[in-house]
């Protein structure tokens, strides 16, 4: 419980953590966001990294930065949260496509391996796979699934990539440049831990839908 207050607690004041950071370690900061970012969209075991209010928040601190003649750059922050996204996304894509030749190899004529299901997600991916790319990257949690299941249904590497560039350039690029412009506000630095909530609750309510919307039609049938 100790451990989750601590992590609720740095969620919520995101600004003063990456502040200490800043202190701390100057331009090592580039490497500890980046390190962050990878890890939330490059490992599917860990898509409870903030992201969409870590941007936020970082491009806010970059633009404290430039007022007080620091070295915390706006440029070199998108830059290297926007390597970290990518590198992060195609390193979860080919994790999935090797895993997803070894669950072929492994699940042929096994009850517990759903050829069907596999071939769905294929399908899905080679109709949808570059819009879900551009929509995923701003849900938490399906950012971080969302390269794993493309690389598991083998999705054309080359589309995929297209859209998955495309998508963490929107991705960092308007959160950053959102923060930088508006994240010294008074009001919204008063009111900073809401707008992050808010953050949170805008960017899951895609998933919170689509789960009532199968419960839905699931208790209907």
């Amino acid at each position: 419980m100790e451990l989750l207050a601590q992590f609720i607690d740095i969620i919520l004041h995101l600004d003063k953590h990456l502040a200490i950071l800043l202190e701390q370690y100057g331009t090592w900061i580039y490497v500890i966001l980046f390190a962050i970012v990878f890890c939330e969209t490059g490992l599917v075991v860990t898509p409870f990294l903030p992201g969409d209010s870590m941007l936020f928040v970082a491009g806010a601190l970059a633009a404290s930065s430039a007022a007080s003649g620091g070295s915390f750059d706006i440029v070199i922050l998108m830059v290297t949260l926007f390597a970290a996204a990518v590198l992060g996304d195609n390193t979860n894509y080919w994790i999935g496509r090797w895993a997803g030749k070894k669950i072929l190899r492994w699940g042929e004529g096994s009850r517990f391996f759903n050829r069907k299901a596999f071939d769905a997600t294929h399908a899905f991916y080679d109709k949808y796979g570059g819009v879900t790319m551009l929509v995923a990257r701003f849900m938490p949690f399906v950012r971080t699934f969302a390269p794993f299941v493309a690389g598991v249904g083998t999705m054309h590497y080359p589309r995929y990539f297209a859209f998955d560039f495309v998508g963490a350039v929107l991705w960092v690029g308007s959160l950053c440049m959102a923060g930088y412009l508006f994240g010294n506000m008074p009001w919204v630095k008063g009111n900073l831990s809401l707008i992050i909530l808010g953050t949170i609750a805008l960017s899951l309510a895609p998933l919170a839908f689509a789960w009532l919307r199968q419960r839905l039609a699931a208790k209907a049938a």
